[in-house]
């Protein structure tokens, strides 16, 4: 039992153990945990920062509105493929077929939409099953059969790309025309609805974190300082604020156009960062998870069914990598029989490594995977706008990966040596 609770800290429950009476000791105790090597996401957030202000001092086009505007959009899909695979890294296993199960579930949406002219909900429900079906196998065949995950992935890597050639065609490809579909990437929230979903955001936020500290005050719980709830309440106040303020200019090239307003993939992301940490941070599901991740035999003798998490997690991250092939095809405005594959999912691993999730399991969060996520989008966006070779671009993001998993190791290390 103490090695499930000790690992259900990733969830966010430590703070229920960890008290601190001021805003003062709390900033103390933090720098003592990241001393000790709990570092959580922030040599990614401090990455991130960096890149921010080198490629803005480098290009002043980088900080405009349309580059700002285009990096989310570019984001969008590898951060969507990221959080789903945070949930396998959780367990310690790994999902090399999750690129190409977002390319093949794609491809059925994109057939039933030009092929059978179904509906944009029921080709997309399609194409969500789709992947949903794929990660069942895959779950069972690791929790029942005892087959490492890494080569039943494997396996399917190589199988579905030939299932996307059975279905396309060698060499052809599907135009998504259908406009629900494409306007996930290239439509925009009006303005107006912009600020009130910022605003609705941020209160909701707000009166979720005071009220989960009133509880916990009245119960006599452990706690956060109320100063450090304000500060967080700021924060994110402050960082939604500006983007919205933002992606809300108008960002048209030409003085004749107009385009204004959040791309309609943001909210999508937003909204699944919530639900997952939720589901991660707040349900029985999720310490069910971290448990597993951290110690699969003292999860089963707790009671927990460990081949049904392991099942339920590759599904679960199967379904949101059909999620992220849906969100690419809308981008490329096409489904074709190279979707999913080439680097897709090793941006995919690299966001979720570099944003703070451990290879080793029982160590992650949702969050994660849209800071990665934003680190890879940032590298080759800014690059991109210098000019630089594309070589440039693969050197950068795998030496970010490999510094990412080596503060992993040895933060690994500090914990274990400071009794974290």
């Amino acid at each position: 039992m103490t090695d499930i609770t000790t690992d259900a800290d990733e969830a966010g429950f430590a703070n229920d153990r960890t008290q601190s009476n001021t805003f003062g000791e709390a900033v103390r105790s933090y720098v003592n945990r990241v001393r000790g090597g709990d570092m959580g996401a922030l040599p990614a957030v401090a990455g991130l920062l960096v890149l921010f202000i080198v490629f803005g001092l480098a290009n002043d086009r980088f900080l405009s509105a349309l580059n700002m505007a285009n990096l989310i959009t570019q984001a969008g899909a590898i951060i969507v493929l990221a959080m789903g695979l945070v949930l396998v890294l959780l367990l310690g296993d790994i999902d090399l077929s999750a690129g190409v199960t977002g390319g093949a579930s794609a491809s059925v949406m994109g057939l039933l939409i030009a092929k059978h002219d179904m509906p944009w909900g029921v080709a997309v429900l399609g194409a969500i099953v789709t992947g949903a079906v794929i990660g069942l196998v895959i779950g069972v065949l690791v929790s029942k059969l005892g087959i490492p995950s890494f080569v039943v992935t494997l396996a399917f890597f190589l199988g579905l790309q030939g299932l996307i050639l059975k279905l396309i065609g060698d060499g052809g490809s599907v135009r998504v025309d259908q406009e629900v579909i494409k306007g996930i990437t290239k439509n925009n929230v009006p303005v107006m609805w912009g600020w009130i979903f910022a605003v609705v955001i941020i209160a909701v936020f707000a009166l979720l974190s005071l009220r989960s500290h009133r509880v916990k005050v009245s119960k006599g719980l452990q706690h956060q300082p109320i100063a450090v709830v304000f500060a967080q309440i700021g924060a994110v106040a402050v960082i939604l604020l500006v983007v919205t303020y933002v992606l809300n200019l108008n960002r048209a090239p030409n003085p004749g156009f107009v385009i204004e307003g959040i791309p309609y993939v943001l909210p999508l992301v937003i909204a699944l960062l919530i639900f997952w940490t939720f589901i991660l941070s707040r349900t029985s599901y999720g310490r069910h998870v971290y448990a597993v991740g951290g110690n699969p035999e003292a999860a089963r003798r707790a009671g927990i069914n460990v081949d049904r998490i392991r099942v339920s997690v590759f599904v679960l991250a199967s379904s949101m990598a059909a999620l992220s092939g849906v969100i690419a095809a809308s981008n490329l405005g096409k489904v074709s029989t190279s979707s999913g594959g080439s680097n897709t999912l090793l941006y995919a691993v690299g966001a979720a490594v570099i944003g703070g999730t451990s290879l080793f399991g029982g160590k992650g969060k949702a969050r994660d995977a849209v800071i990665g996520g934003l680190v890879i989008a940032t590298i080759a966006n800014g690059l991109g706008l210098l000019d630089q070779a594309a070589y440039i671009n693969f050197i950068v993001t795998g030496g970010v990966l490999l510094l990412a998993a080596s503060v992993d190791a040895i933060s690994r290390r500090r914990r274990s040596a400071s009794g974290l």
